[in-house]
């Protein structure tokens, strides 16, 4: 005689964040190099100079005023850019 069968249903572990495909491109001052972040995926603190982040990716960035991503921010949409706080700003992909 067969006992019976216990049928485990496990949830699907959470996916990790994909990376955005493409650069986030942060200009600083004329006198320095671009800061380029290629498949950004997380949050990251913005250069201290910061004055203007464009993204080339394939989907939404959020810019916050903050170095933490926390609270208000605005979406930069692909193929767009924006001013940014220089200093204590960050942005999330």
């Amino acid at each position: 005689m067969a006992t019976g069968s216990v049928l485990a249903l496990a949830a699907p572990a959470p996916a990790a964040p994909r990376a955005a495909v493409g650069d986030v491109v942060v200009f600083s001052t004329e006198a320095q190099p671009l800061d380029t972040y290629t498949d950004p995926v997380g949050c990251h603190q913005l250069p201290s100079l910061s004055h203007v982040l464009t993204n080339q990716t394939d989907r939404p960035v959020k810019v916050y005023g903050n170095p933490f991503c926390l609270g208000p921010s605005v979406a930069v949409q692909p193929g767009y850019g924006t001013h940014v706080p220089g200093g204590a700003g960050s942005f999330s992909a």
